[in-house]
């Protein structure tokens, strides 16, 4: 588990291998992430977009960029959490993630919300 808070805004990561979904054979390593975003400031948020950084065991960096998490634009109040799956393809049987959430609050003001960097490794690569 990885985590990170900015401005009361937890942010943990939780990778997982995906083996029905990839081709070892064909060089395709497809791996979920788990992310729980809890709001322990004492502000309402939304999660307008996001910013990935995607680094293959090659050196290959991806950047993606868009509004929200899965379709969705989450509001958070003061002690709510919100949890989302989504899937990232790699070349390489390790990689790793990182980003950043934008965040609005009720009254207007903008940050980013640090997504902690977490390894995507196919099981025992890292032995």
């Amino acid at each position: 588990m990885f985590q990170e808070t900015t401005h009361g805004i937890r942010i943990r990561a939780t990778p997982q291998f995906e083996a029905e979904q990839s081709d070892l054979e064909g060089g395709v390593f497809v791996f979920s992430y788990t992310i729980d975003i809890f709001n322990e400031s004492n502000q309402t948020i939304q999660l307008i977009s996001r910013k990935w950084v995607i680094t293959d065991a090659n050196g290959k960096t991806e950047e993606v960029q868009g509004p929200g998490v899965v379709g969705e634009q989450p509001v958070l109040e003061p002690g709510q959490n919100h949890s989302y799956t989504s899937f990232c393809p790699l070349a390489t049987p390790i990689g790793s993630m990182h980003g950043t959430y934008q965040m609005v609050t009720r009254e207007g003001a903008s940050f980013d919300a640090v997504i902690p960097t977490f390894t995507l490794a196919f099981p025992n690569a890292l032995n």
